[in-house]
């Protein structure tokens, strides 16, 4: 499970010195819960989000163990080290707004035809209870061709679970290589 600490003020001096001594400064909101200000252990922190299995995941901050899912990241434009974490309480019972990775396999047919695979979504944003939460969508992306894609309208239907993206966006697909 990952552990974190709950910093005692939210100023910019106090994040800096936590940043400085190796941690990652994170927030965990939700809808009728108090936002906690926390971190965490930054390479723990990698480590644990690379090995998690589901989107829904336990942390413990001050001997409370709480579900979260990660909503958001900031991440420095030159160095990409993760700067800060925005987190959500994932209530059972619940309706909100997530996040939902697109993962693809298969190797398209457009590759051998001087075809590019292009992600114009890497997550889609659904609107679900957490109990229903899907870990992630799974494209089988095998047989695209040059030109074709993927749209919103095309993902499989979950019970309970409704895409908010409009159903012409585009997830993936295969466009031509310069």
């Amino acid at each position: 499970m990952l552990e974190g600490k709950l910093r005692d003020s939210i100023g910019k001096t106090n994040a800096k010195a936590l940043k400085r001594d190796g941690y990652l400064v994170a927030n965990i909101y939700g809808k009728g819960k108090e936002n906690i200000h926390c971190a965490f252990k930054r390479n723990d922190f990698i480590k644990y989000m690379r090995a998690k299995q589901t989107l829904i995941f336990p942390v413990k901050i001050d001997g409370n163990v709480y579900d979260v899912v990660v909503q958001e990241y900031q991440k420095d434009p030159v160095t990409s080290d993760i700067l800060h974490v925005d987190m959500m309480f994932a209530t059972k019972g619940c309706v909100a707004k997530y996040k939902v990775p697109v993962k693809v396999t298969g190797s398209p047919i457009g590759l051998k035809n001087k075809g590019v695979l292009v992600f114009s979504r890497k997550r889609v944003a659904v609107k679900c209870d957490a109990a229903v939460l899907p870990n992630d969508y799974t494209l089988d992306v095998s047989s695209l061709d040059v030109g074709h894609a993927i749209l919103v309208r095309d993902l499989p239907e979950i019970a309970g679970v409704s895409v908010i993206e409009k159903p012409s966006v585009a997830i993936v697909g295969v466009i031509k290589a310069k």
